[in-house]
């Protein structure tokens, strides 16, 4: 029916404690309706993944505007746009490489040039995983290892070339892709074309389209095995 999985006990437990609570869809044709009927609440929990809005035709600049200027009409809006652009981006990961939590061979690309020449180093070390910025839906994010797993033994001692192979798997449906790195490099920056070989991924390319400003850029990280046995989130929701 449209709506995330566990927006119904978001829902159903705010309705158990004597709070009135409706599930309403965002859709971009109807932007005004939208926004004219938000007005009538004390609260907006807004359930909509980054780049889910796009996706559809729609405009997430519009979309994060219209609930700024809720804000501003004294209705919480939870996350807000702000926190969404200044805590939401994968590449915090990047500024947590040099902690004892985090993995030095952890980039993020925001450049064709930086994203080739950095990516076949990282590449040539260990398996890796390729985020995309844009949305939390796994397309775009790739688990991605050497066919002939030909990994060095320490950062930085050697470069992959052009023509070496990858077998890619990606997180939205675990399907399985092979391309060279050449094709790989050409799809991310440029989409699909002749150059970039035949992707059967659902997704377009063109990660970094539009520059850091837009959003565009590649997260570059160690694929950790152990992801296999699950995954534990911590929020720190006040002051440590």
């Amino acid at each position: 029916n449209g709506h995330r999985y566990d927006s119904i006990p978001f829902a159903n437990g705010m309705i158990r404690s004597g709070m009135s609570c409706q599930l309403i869809h965002y859709v971009h044709e109807e932007h005004d309706t939208f926004f004219d009927v938000c007005k009538n609440f004390n609260f907006i929990i807004v359930r909509c993944n980054p780049g889910q809005i796009k996706n559809d035709g729609g405009s997430q600049e519009k979309f994060d505007n219209a609930m700024r200027g809720i804000r501003k009409l004294g209705i919480q809006v939870w996350p807000s746009p702000d926190v969404m652009e200044f805590m939401g981006a994968k590449d915090a990961l990047c500024k947590v490489a040099h902690l004892n939590i985090g993995l030095e061979d952890t980039l993020a690309y925001y450049s064709a040039e930086d994203f080739a020449a950095g990516f076949k180093k990282t590449m040539a070390f260990q398996p890796r995983v390729l985020k995309q910025n844009r949305g939390s839906s796994g397309e775009g994010i790739w688990i991605i290892k050497l066919k002939a797993g030909n990994y060095c033994t320490e950062y930085g001692d050697r470069s992959c070339s052009d023509d070496e192979v990858l077998d890619m798997m990606e997180a939205n449906d675990n399907h399985a892709e092979e391309h060279t790195i050449a094709e790989l490099v050409e799809f991310c920056v440029n989409g699909r074309n002749d150059t970039s070989g035949t992707w059967t991924s659902k997704g377009v390319g063109k990660y970094l389209e539009g520059g850091k400003e837009a959003g565009g850029q590649l997260v570059d990280q160690r694929f950790c095995p152990r992801i296999v046995e699950g995954e534990l989130r911590y929020n720190c929701i006040g002051d440590a």
